[in-house]
């Protein structure tokens, strides 16, 4: 089964503008809850979560109502990171889950993820199926057999003690000033709250939400405002987060970033010296720098690419059965804490290292040498397929050919927003610089 409303994240739009109308929402809703309730008893329930978007509201009540009149019981979590739901789901013996966000998106856009029983986001084969049912006649509940719906006031505290329960039982934060920025999202009162109660000091940044600033110049796509604010304050690190906060970047006293491939490597090393490391490899995806891999080959570990979707790199670690992975933006998954990226327990993971070996984020940032990556984004408007343009197939296949040996190239359609990704690595800054900017100019060209 083909699958089009559904993305490498779950289905993301513009809000109010197909697919992320209320009216789709609620078939959605409706869809999931046909799929999943597989009798017709009413014990069955889903929860469901959000980010801090205006248009949270409307997505969350179109859900609500599709997903009650197909019999499921509705726990209404409010405003909680992506992991939480994950986490929650499995606690609270959930048939599914849903967060409700676009992750990094500006405010503008919103997006509907489901997670299973297990806590691990759905398959393609599973989304597949709940959209051919969208597309279908969905068969409402009988009057007697229509859900409920109840708000969890609990749900978010749920996940802060657990998260505290993945920092080492005996380690604590005091000593320790760390600049927290939330992007006005989900974890605006979580991450402080767990970094306030294992003993840091925490200056908060991005925590006024107001539905429309989320992901707004701050936040892990905009590390200057919590870099400005660990020199302004001189805090030990920096920890920013996305809108949802699945993903992470870490910044040390001096405001230098370390992105998910630096922060992978440091936990690989040290998971690998603890012997903690299961299969002897990391997992991340192909955009991970050619740095990384050649790290993790000296410490006679492998790297193990999927495709582009923190999902993907989440299917790969169950095969083989690995227990970390992620991705260079920042996704950082570690299945023994979490199903999901989960950016504040990666910074505790952080933390953790700082406080066990004594040193400073700047001699923890920087696990390996970087090879010259540039990456360029191209917009391209609906029905376009820039990609099948004849000079765009041959200024790719010209570009491969003089980066044989020297260097990769990856060329992709993004599954979250209309864009051709042209990313390429090469020693030769010069050659990385043509060979990119040859490309975009054809694929410009093409749109």
């Amino acid at each position: 089964m083909t699958r089009k409303l559904f993305g490498t994240d779950g289905v993301r739009g513009t809000a109010n503008t197909y697919p992320m109308t209320a009216e789709m929402a609620l078939r959605l809703g409706a869809a999931a809850g046909r799929f999943f309730r597989t009798d017709g008893r009413n014990r069955h329930r889903v929860v469901i979560g959000k980010d801090t978007r205006l248009s949270g509201y409307m997505l969350e009540n179109a859900l609500t109502a599709g997903l009650t009149s197909t019999g499921m019981n509705v726990l209404l979590l409010g405003p909680v990171p992506t992991p939480a739901v994950g986490f929650l789901t499995r606690s609270m013996r959930a048939e599914f889950g849903i967060m409700i966000s676009a992750s990094h998106n500006p405010a503008h856009d919103n997006g509907i993820k489901f997670f299973g029983p297990d806590g691990f986001k759905l398959s393609d084969e599973a989304e597949a199926e709940v959209e051919a049912i969208v597309a279908s006649q969905i068969e409402p509940a009988r009057p007697q057999n229509i859900g409920r719906a109840k708000r969890i006031d609990d749900g978010l505290g749920r996940y802060v003690e657990y998260a505290k329960t993945t920092f080492p039982a005996r380690g604590q934060l005091s000593g320790l000033k760390v600049v927290i920025d939330c992007a006005n999202g989900a974890a605006y009162k979580a991450a402080p709250e767990v970094l306030w109660e294992l003993g840091a000091e925490v200056i908060p940044v991005g925590v006024t939400p107001d539905g429309l600033n989320i992901n707004n110049k701050c936040g892990s796509t905009f590390t200057r405002t919590a870099a400005e604010a660990v020199v302004a304050h001189g805090a030990d690190l920096g920890i920013s987060l996305d809108g949802d906060a699945d993903r992470v970047m870490i910044l040390d006293e001096t405001g230098q970033v370390a992105d998910g491939d630096q922060i992978m490597a440091l936990l690989a090393h040290r998971w690998a010296a603890a012997g903690r490391l299961r299969g002897g490899a990391l997992v991340a995806t192909v955009m991970s720098n050619l740095g990384l891999e050649r790290f993790l080959t000296g410490q006679g570990l492998r790297l193990e690419r999927t495709a582009v979707g923190d999902r993907y790199v989440v299917e790969r670690m169950r095969e083989g059965g690995f227990n970390l992975g992620g991705e260079q933006s920042g996704h950082i998954v570690m299945t023994d804490y979490a199903t999901t990226g989960d950016g504040l327990i990666a910074g505790l993971q952080f933390l953790a290292a700082m406080a066990e070996t004594g040193k400073k984020a700047s001699e923890l940032v920087r696990q390996f040498e970087t090879v010259p990556q540039m990456l360029k984004n191209v917009r391209y408007a609906a029905g376009q397929e820039p990609l099948a343009a004849e000079n765009v197939r041959k200024v790719i296949e010209d570009s491969e050919a003089r980066l044989t040996g020297s260097g990769r190239l990856l060329i992709r359609k993004s599954g979250t927003e209309p864009l051709i990704r042209v990313m390429a690595e090469c020693e030769d800054e010069a050659l990385l610089a043509e060979v990119v900017g040859g490309i975009v100019a054809a694929v410009e060209a093409a749109v």
